[in-house]
């Protein structure tokens, strides 16, 4: 059987307590990470193949490893081509250029202004030059998210590139379906907005999301970030993201106190809550793909190069955020939403997408397996949380979970702690009876930062 590496978060069949999808990050700071890793998963998996989640750390000392025990790397990413990812771009340009088995990388995309211009990225071309050689080497091309993505890897001289968009549209192959259920939104339509910190910070999202609360009362925020699940969740605000007030997602906004705002760990519990809904609309592009999944009308307001060059690919009905003012209504947006192109273009891209898998070795269950049956199966024969609700209430119930978790963290760590403890005194024991005072340092920073580790993250 044929064994692919995948890199993301977590599987999709693994299911976690929220106090430890937190802990653990399984979201890798963004839980619309998770939309487009699990579609890859499910798309991979076919009878012949099984696929294997990595998780986001990227282990460089594993490269021998994963030559031995897989026949590929699959590597589905976003907006890998930005200053912010360069660190993470480079180590995983390092595991990469150790491995000898084909690596695929899906739908990556470049981070610009709306005017795409790539003046920003000139300082790391570098790395991603070696990035692309070395994914280059070991496959037949790559595949990125649009048009502007292209263009800048063209101008580096790459012409091994193909536009896949996103895997995420691809969960359900080719069947695609958003239907509008009312010709026109009501003040009692359900409505889902998103927005990430900067949208409400910079772009002017505070006011478009106060005003549409006050003309809906039952429309929801669904943040996505770590942090604003951590504040829902602990009400903890250490996070540099707690500055932003206006965020529906902190304690101290309207809509946090009348729990009107989610989080999810988990893409099908996400997904299954925004079919109830009647219109999504927001700067987050994963958040309204996954209100087009669950077969409800959505629109963008792009804000960047890797929003706008994704909606214009799939044709997601979408406007510039920097054009819209505070006034602009949801029923505006609902109404001249025309979803003609994205769903009667969906099959074209499908067998695009489809395609690039072919050539470069990977089958996909869409045509080679069972359309992903087993895959949902599987998936609804296990029981995910619920969204993450904001914590507002003094149910004993509520207080029980979160501080008998806190309880097990402490006594793990407490275990934990000992026996590191226990290590350094060996250790030291061993230095002084032979005189080596180098290895007793050696062995105090191998043991010592353990344990500082340890209880940094029992302090979190």
């Amino acid at each position: 059987m044929k064994r692919i590496l995948l890199r993301s978060g977590k599987s999709p069949f693994d299911v976690f307590p929220v106090e430890e999808a937190l802990h653990q990050d399984v979201i890798a700071t963004n839980s619309g990470n998770l939309i487009f890793s699990d579609a890859s998963h499910k798309i991979l998996e076919t009878p012949g193949t099984e696929v294997v989640t990595n998780g986001m750390r990227t282990d460089v000392a594993a490269a021998e490893r994963i030559n031995e025990e897989y026949d590929a790397f699959v590597v589905p990413l976003a907006n890998a081509f930005r200053p912010s990812f360069e660190v993470s771009l480079k180590r995983l340009t390092r595991l990469i250029s150790r491995l000898r088995i084909p690596v695929v990388v899906l739908g990556i995309g470049a981070q610009a202004g709306l005017n795409y211009s790539a003046a920003r990225l000139k300082p790391m071309e570098e790395s991603v030059r070696a990035f692309v050689a070395a994914v280059l080497d070991r496959s037949a091309s790559i595949g990125v998210r649009g048009e502007f993505t292209e263009k800048y890897l063209n101008d580096l001289g790459f012409r091994d590139v193909e536009v896949i968009g996103c895997p995420s549209l691809f969960m359900y192959g080719k069947e695609l379906a958003v239907d509008k259920r009312g010709p026109a939104l009501s003040a009692e339509s359900r409505i889902a907005i998103n927005g990430s910190h900067s949208a409400v910070q910079k772009q002017g999202l505070d006011k478009l999301i106060e005003r549409t609360h006050a003309r809906y009362p039952n429309l929801t925020f669904i943040g996505q970030n770590l942090s604003d699940a951590r504040q829902l969740h602990w009400r903890d605000l250490s996070h540099p993201n707690a500055a932003v007030t206006a965020i529906p997602t902190h304690p101290d906004h309207p809509m946090f106190r009348q729990d009107k705002v989610r989080v999810y760990v988990d893409p099908v519990t996400w997904i299954d809550d925004l079919r109830a809904y009647d219109f999504s609309f927001g700067s987050r592009i994963h958040g309204n793909i996954a209100a087009l999944l669950a077969g409800t009308p959505a629109t963008v307001l792009c804000g960047d190069s890797r929003t706008l060059e994704l909606c214009r690919y799939f044709e997601i009905p979408h406007r510039r955020i920097d054009k819209q003012t505070p006034d602009l209504d949801p029923a505006q947006l609902y109404e001249e939403a025309d979803f003609t192109g994205l769903i009667g273009g969906h099959l074209e891209r499908f067998e695009r997408f489809t395609g690039f898998l072919d050539r470069n070795g990977l089958e996909n269950t869409f045509t080679h397996g069972d359309g992903g049956a087993a895959f949902e199966a599987r998936l609804r024969s296990l029981a995910f949380p619920p969204g993450i609700r904001p914590w507002n209430d003094t149910d004993i119930t509520s207080l029980t979970s979160r501080f008998g978790w806190l309880q097990t963290r402490i006594s793990e760590l407490t275990l934990d702690n000992a026996q590191l403890k226990r290590e350094l005194e060996r250790r030291a024991a061993k230095a002084t009876a032979t005189g080596s005072t180098s290895v007793y340092r050696r062995a105090r920073t191998a043991v010592g930062r353990p344990i500082r580790r340890a209880l940094q993250s029992g302090r979190q």
